[in-house]
């Protein structure tokens, strides 16, 4: 089983600033909400032996899986570039309010920049997680907890379950819920509320 997790919320979330691979920090908020994720997934799994943390290498992601880990006696985050945000390329670190309203067609049908001329696209998202998941343990021996990101988690859930580009596009992000994948499903299990 995996446990799919989006890092807490950040300064640039509250800017609706584009991160792509750009860092900016947790948000007093955003540590709660990692905090709560530890705790929930400690209930979850009731112990951490056979369980590995992997996270993406950006700082936002890596700060949240550390919290994650602390709550669950301090299993090593491991870290791998796959599960990395996508890629705006010059669009990183924007507003996405500017970008809007100067190329409004950046964001395509999807409402993401998949479509536009910078960045990855779908298919570029979609090659490294589809490689990572390769990688992983079979089922059920796999006891995996990813911490990852908005764009790159919908992608993920996506392809885990088999749900076409639109349907995986449109997925809630929640950065106080755990996603758990297991024999092709996903199911959202949510924090207390987090203030």
């Amino acid at each position: 089983m995996i446990y799919l997790v989006r890092h807490g919320q950040t300064e640039f979330n509250v800017e609706r600033r584009i991160q792509g691979r750009v860092d900016s920090p947790l948000t007093p908020l955003g540590v709660r909400q990692s905090e709560a994720v530890g705790g929930l997934l400690r209930d979850l799994i009731r112990g951490s032996e056979g369980w590995r943390i992997v996270a993406s290498p950006l700082g936002r992601a890596r700060t949240t899986a550390e919290i994650v880990s602390s709550r669950l006696g301090g299993l090593p985050v491991e870290l791998d570039e796959r599960l990395m945000e996508m890629s705006w390329g010059p669009y990183d670190g924007r507003l996405r309010a500017e970008l809007e309203a100067e190329q409004p067609e950046t964001f395509g049908h999807s409402g993401w920049a998949f479509d536009a001329a910078t960045g990855e696209t779908w298919d570029d998202v979609a090659a490294r997680v589809t490689s990572w998941l390769a990688d992983l343990p079979p089922e059920p021996e796999r006891r995996m907890i990813a911490v990852s990101h908005g764009v790159t988690g919908r992608v993920l859930r996506g392809l885990y379950a088999g749900l076409g580009r639109d349907l995986a596009g449109r997925q809630d992000v929640p950065q106080d819920a755990v996603f758990l994948l297991q024999h092709g499903a996903v199911g959202r299990i949510d924090c207390e509320e987090v203030e």
